[in-house]
C-alpha cells in the first residue's frame, strides 16, 4: 500500500481536525482509499514548527489544548514556525495549507502555496485568498511542475461544489451561479426575522463559532466576494479581480426591513452571483436581496450554504450543504487528497511527479 507524507501549514481548527481524522481513522481510511496518510511536519504561528520525517505522533499534540500547544520543547520542534524552510526543504509529498484568509493580497498563504508548487509538491488548501487572487497563475505553476493544486474547501467548506460542477455537469452549459455562501450572515439574517437585534445576533453567531471575533468579512460580504470570484473563474471561465465584483454586505439592513419583508412573503439573503453573457463577459456581485418564497435559495436557513447553477438543459440545479465547521472543512481537504491520489498514483516517476511511497502496516 502507498503512503503520502503531509506537511500541515497552520494548526488551527481545520488542520487539527484533519490530524484527528488521520490519528483516529487512519487505518480505516487506508483500507477504503488504498493509500495511507502520515504527517511529517506541522507549522503554526503560535506553536512554532515540528518536523519528524519518520512521522509525527499526533496523539499527544491533539490531547493538548490548542492555545497551550508549543513545539519548542519537543524533538524536532522549534518556537519559530519556519514556514518557508518547512515547505521547501522537508520531504513531504503534499503541503496542506490552512492558515487565515487575507482578502487584500492573499498573504502569507499565497507565498506558502507558491513555495510548495515551486518545490514540486502538491498543495491542497481551504484558503480563499490564494485561489481568488492568484488562482490562474498558481494553476499554471502547478501544471509546469507536474503537480496538483486543489482547493475544494475554499467555497462551501466540505460541500463539494467545485467538483460537482466539474464532474457531474458534463454536457451542460452553465450560464450563471447564484448562492448563499456565508453561514454567518445567513444565521444573523434568520435571527433578525425572529426579532433579535443585530448586535445580539452577531454575539450569538460568535458564541456558536459561526463568526470570528472580528466578523467584518462576513457582515460586509468580503468572504462571499472571494468565493464568487472562485466560482466565476473556475465554473464560468472568467478571470475576475476583486475590483470586478461589486460588494455590499448586510450591515445596513435594519430589523424593520427584515420583518417587513417577512410580512410580504420575502426573505433577506446575502447573495453572491455571477452571470456569463453571450459575448463571454462575466458580471459578478455580492448584495443582499429580498427573495420570494419560490426562489431556490429562499428556504436556506442558519449556517447552511447553497449554490444554484443555471444551466441550458436542466434549468436551475441547486446544491446545498454545510458551509462551515472544522470537521466539514477537514473533509474537503481529505477530498483534495483523494483527488491528488486519483490524478497522480499511476503517473510516471519523473522528479516533478509524486512517487507513491511503500509502507507496511503492522
Amino acid at each position: 500500500m502507498g503512503r503520502y507524507d503531509l506537511a500541515l501549514i497552520g494548526f488551527g481548527g481545520v488542520n487539527r481536525a484533519l490530524a484527528e481524522l488521520i490519528s483516529q481513522s487512519g487505518d480505516r481510511l487506508a483500507e477504503e482509499l488504498g493509500f495511507a496518510l502520515r504527517v511529517v511536519a506541522i507549522t503554526d504561528l503560535r506553536a512554532g514548527s515540528l518536523v519528524d520525517t519518520d512521522g509525527i505522533d499526533l496523539a499527544p499534540l491533539l490531547a493538548a489544548e490548542p492555545g497551550e500547544l508549543s513545539f519548542a520543547g519537543l524533538a524536532g520542534g522549534s518556537a519559530d514556525p519556519r514556514n518557508e524552510w518547512v515547505i521547501r526543504e522537508v520531504p513531504a509529498d503534499i503541503v496542506v495549507e490552512a492558515t487565515f484568509t487575507n482578502p487584500t493580497d492573499g498573504e502569507p498563504a499565497l507565498s506558502h502555496v507558491r513555495w510548495a508548487l515551486e518545490s514540486g509538491k502538491h498543495v491542497c488548501t481551504t484558503n480563499k485568498g490564494p485561489v481568488a487572487l492568484a488562482g490562474r497563475a498558481l494553476k499554471q505553476l502547478a501544471a509546469e511542475r507536474g503537480v496538483s493544486f486543489e482547493f475544494e474547501g475554499s467555497v462551501l467548506s466540505g460541500t463539494p461544489i467545485l467538483r460537482t460542477a466539474e464532474r457531474m455537469f458534463g454536457g451542460l452549459e452553465i450560464t450563471g451561479v447564484q448562492g448563499i455562501m456565508n453561514g454567518t450572515s445567513n444565521y444573523i439574517l434568520g435571527r433578525l426575522e425572529e426579532g433579535i437585534e443585530p448586535s445580539a445576533a452577531i454575539a450569538e453567531a460568535q458564541e456558536l463559532g459561526y463568526a470570528e471575533a472580528d466578523p467584518t468579512a462576513d457582515i460586509e460580504g468580503h468572504d462571499v466576494q472571494l468565493k464568487v470570484m472562485i466560482l466565476a473563474n473556475e465554473v464560468l471561465g472568467a478571470d475576475l479581480r476583486r475590483e470586478d465584483v461589486f460588494c455590499e454586505g448586510i450591515s445596513a439592513i435594519t430589523p424593520d426591513e427584515v420583518r417587513d419583508a417577512v410580512s410580504k412573503g420575502l426573505r433577506w439573503k446575502l447573495v453572491g452571483s455571477a452571470t456569463r453573457h453571450e459575448d463571454g463577459s462575466v458580471d459578478a456581485r455580492v448584495a443582499p436581496l429580498a427573495l420570494p418564497a419560490q426562489h431556490p435559495l429562499a428556504g436556506i436557513s442558519g449556517p447552511v450554504n447553497a449554490v444554484a447553477f443555471h444551466t441550458d438543459l436542466l434549468g436551475t440545479v441547486t446544491v446545498c450543504g454545510p458551509g462551515a465547521g472544522r470537521i466539514e472543512t477537514a473533509y474537503a481537504l481529505l477530498s483534495d487528497l483523494i483527488a491528488i491520489h486519483q490524478r497522480h498514483a499511476d503517473v510516471d516517476t519523473a522528479p516533478t511527479r509524486l512517487v507513491l511511497k511503500e509502507t507496511h502496516r503492522v
